[in-house]
């Protein structure tokens, strides 16, 4: 058996780089809410809108309850005071509003942002090198990972502030009616962010292990699932399913830590604000009985004692809000720490697209060369050293050699898929990648959906009629009129309904769809039956009687018949057979 992913050493994780600092991942997090300041500000505006609501809407109720149990006020005369109460109370409640909707705009803009640039590492990694990370956890990244940002940005951050403004606010007006109530709260209020951060050190390391676990867990369960029949096959479904079972069982260990931790930090912290508050009110159910005569206690009013036992939960809340978020902000660190090692994987090694080609200009658009050229995926195992070669724009290239010998890497060297180590490359006047070209792989790519959705692909605008015309250019034309729907029928990802050598077909009707300049195949008949075989050369042939410029590798004596040239690939370089 495999050694335990779960155990394996970060540092080898393919794509992956040393867990990010604390520092680093704080400095990323600060960095994607610089895109929200305007709606971080907003949020905490809002709350704060909120928050003086409510002293307010206490204010205007301890006032009521004054006048009328003693004062005897008739109910007439508290007209004004029920108004006042009433809109204290729809302000609270359309500025909570407000607050939600800004915060959700906070959120769905940084989600967008970290998407963007997750998105820009893949395109800056390439297929290649993406292929070997596990698409579980690439999966788990893009969704589960970024969402796990949504309560750090849309309630930690815009609370951080508003429990520092809005119980301020409360303690200045309390220290106003009774100085003594005031410090009784200024001596509590700390031990709520005291125990939280206490708290919250555990929280932030299981978190970490939390998403970690998770994806883990997910990148081995997709891989077992999809190589179900070698499983099968080998009789190794047993071990497989062995594993999976360890994995589930420890990350449910660290989801119940987590939840353990939650559950102690929310109680912990209800006890000491509910403690806080039941001396306030002790305080001042003795001092309005004339029990306490010490300080401004003989001045207590039922307004006064009343109005600060209602502001009294009102300044613990914020605090206590806080504390609930506070997992938010752990959640955000575990996840940030496992986006942060999948960019630094690839800001550590990787150029910019195109940076290796600067040395071509717009006015070589005839030709594609490569000058002095180096690859090699290990050190002393070189695949290209100083390779040099031009190939002309409209020509039908060859590649072929044996196994190994870089054919594919030369392939993924011209769509810009890898960089090489040293030299430059340009393609038809541009840096490869930079423009847009024909690429079918030795596996077709389809998606879930009808034969047309999967020739739109790169041309969305493309009408039914040249869809038929490019499945007949494939072969597909009678299959097609077979289907009760055309081109309607439907496909799944696996080519289901089709054969290997359909669903392959199906993929190279796309790109006449497409009308490409450059078209680039890896093995496009390898695998496929006499008859599949032939329908591809034939689709090939056509493309290179219309002048498009096909590199393609083969073994196969009938696609190298096809090529104007012939290029044998072996012992790190490239030259004509």
């Amino acid at each position: 058996m495999p050694e335990p992913e779960a155990e394996r050493p970060r540092e080898g994780a393919e794509g992956l780089s040393p867990l990010p600092s604390q520092r680093q991942i704080k400095d990323w997090l600060r960095e994607l809410a610089k895109g929200s300041r305007r709606w971080v500000r907003g949020t905490v505006l809002a709350g704060l809108v909120a928050g003086l609501a409510t002293i307010l809407q206490m204010f205007f109720l301890a006032r009521i309850i004054h006048q009328g149990v003693i004062e005897n006020s008739p109910v007439s005369s508290l007209s004004a005071l029920f108004t006042g109460l009433l809109l204290a109370m729809v302000i609270r409640a359309v500025a909570q509003g407000v607050q939600a909707r800004f915060a959700a705009r906070c959120s769905e803009q940084v989600r967008r942002d970290a998407r963007r640039q997750i998105n820009r590492h893949w395109q800056q990694t390439g297929p290649v090198a993406i292929g070997h990370a596990s698409a579980g956890e690439l999966a788990r990244e893009w969704i589960d990972h970024v969402e796990a940002l949504h309560g750090y940005f849309a309630r930690f951050l815009p609370q951080m502030t508003l429990s520092l403004i809005v119980p301020a606010t409360i303690l200045a007006l309390v220290f106003y009616l009774d100085w003594l109530a005031g410090i009784f709260l200024l001596l509590s209020a700390p031990l709520i962010p005291i125990f939280m951060a206490l708290v919250g050190m555990g929280a932030e390391k299981l978190n970490q292990q939390h998403f970690e676990t998770i994806s883990r867990l997910s990148g081995q369960f997709l891989d077992k699932v999809r190589g179900l029949t070698t499983l099968q096959l080998f009789g190794q479904t047993d071990g497989a399913t062995e594993l999976i079972r360890k994995r589930s069982d420890r990350y449910r260990d660290v989801v119940m830590k987590t939840l353990r931790i939650a559950f102690l930090s929310s109680a912990v912290l209800e006890f000491f604000a509910s403690v806080a508050i039941a001396v306030i009110a002790i305080y001042i159910g003795f001092g309005l009985l004339g029990s306490i005569t010490y300080g401004p206690a003989e001045e207590l009013t039922l307004f006064s004692g009343l109005l600060i036992l209602l502001l009294a939960p009102e300044f613990f809340q914020p605090l206590r809000t806080l504390s609930q978020h506070y997992h938010d902000r752990a959640a955000a660190l575990g996840a940030s720490s496992e986006i942060l090692s999948r960019l630094a994987g690839t800001e550590a090694h990787e150029e910019p697209r195109g940076a290796k080609s600067s040395g071509f200009s717009e006015a070589n658009g005839e030709e594609i060369r490569l000058e002095d050229v180096c690859l090699a995926y290990r050190q002393g195992q070189a695949i290209f050293h100083h390779l040099n070669l031009a190939i002309r724009r409209g020509d039908c290239v060859a590649l072929t050699g044996p196994s190994g010998g870089g054919k594919s890497s030369l392939l993924h060297l011209l769509a810009g898929f890898m960089q090489p180590d040293s030299g430059s490359i340009g393609v038809l006047g541009q840096a490869p990648g930079n423009f847009s070209f024909g690429w079918l792989g030795q596996k077709g790519f389809l998606v879930d959906g009808t034969w047309a959705d999967n020739l739109r692909l790169t041309t969305p605008e493309a009408s039914d009629v040249a869809i038929e015309t490019a499945l007949s250019n494939v072969g597909l034309g009678p299959l097609m009129a077979s289907r009760e729907r055309g081109i309607y029928s439907k496909v799944s990802e696996d080519g289901r309904g089709l054969s290997g050598g359909q669903a392959r077909r199906l993929s190279l009707a796309r790109i006449f769809v497409a009308d490409y300049d450059l078209i680039l195949l890896d093995e496009p008949t390898a695998g496929l039956d006499a008859d599949s075989e032939a329908y591809v050369l034939a689709g090939l042939r056509k493309l290179a009687q219309a002048g498009k410029t096909l590199i393609f590798s083969t073994h196969h004596q009938a696609l190298l018949t096809l090529a104007n040239r012939i290029l044998l690939v072996s012992g790190r370089e490239v030259r004509d057979a």
